[in-house]
């Protein structure tokens, strides 16, 4: 699936989701009216946009944005980014910082364990939906492990070994004008008095995710 279809996906689950409609359930819905081969290549597309996020810079944006960020969160921090749409996810990816003005973080009033941006359900909208459409729950995972392998080996040699912190030297990138997310500190400087969020229990969907990368 190309990166277009992929969006167009996500805008369109977007336009119809609601108060009464999350998101990720109009998301599985549609993902469920597709074709097999469809669904799997959209959770292809799906692992690859997740895993582009795998950046120190971003672990930092969501450690200061949630209070704490373990390996479990900072995959919903990524699903959620998805879940906001093209223009969120790529100024992300551009400035981490920009999320600053997210209006999830910029005085939204949203507990820090309820934060819009660490979305979980997101992950599993395309296993539910295939679960859904061909009537087996263990046939989706079957179906991508016959595909090939899920992880890059380039992703791997990337992968953090610990988890970052605001004053962790890896939250910072090379070169002066990238450094950690300076609005993002600034704009949450505040808010230490609040409760600190609790990970989000991971098992919530359908299925969990084998072969996400955690560390």
């Amino acid at each position: 699936m190309d990166i277009g279809t992929f969006w167009d996906i996500i805008e369109t689950a977007r336009a119809s989701a609601g108060p009464d409609r999350p998101f990720h359930e109009v998301l599985t819905d549609h993902l469920a009216t597709l074709t097999e081969d469809d669904i799997l290549e959209y959770h292809e597309r799906f692992e690859k946009m997740h895993d582009a996020l795998y950046r120190y810079d971003l672990w930092a944006a969501a450690y200061l944005i949630r209070g704490g960020c373990s390996d479990d969160s900072f995959i919903d921090f990524r699903a959620g980014l998805i879940a906001q749409g093209r223009d969120w996810y790529e100024q992300a990816m551009t400035a981490p910082d920009s999320l600053a003005g997210h209006p999830a973080v910029a005085g939204a009033g949203h507990p820090l364990a309820d934060n819009p941006l660490f979305y979980e359900e997101v992950n599993y909208a395309a296993s539910c939906a295939f679960d859904r459409a061909s009537g087996d729950e263990d046939a989706f995972w079957d179906a991508l492990k016959e595909r090939g392998p899920r992880v890059s080996v380039e992703l791997m040699a990337r992968l953090p070994h610990s988890e970052p912190s605001v004053t962790d030297d890896h939250l910072r990138v090379r070169g002066p004008e990238r450094l950690k997310p300076r609005h993002l500190v600034r704009l949450l400087a505040g808010e230490a008095q609040r409760t600190p969020a609790h990970p989000i229990a991971s098992g919530h969907g359908c299925r969990s995710m084998p072969g996400m990368p955690v560390t």
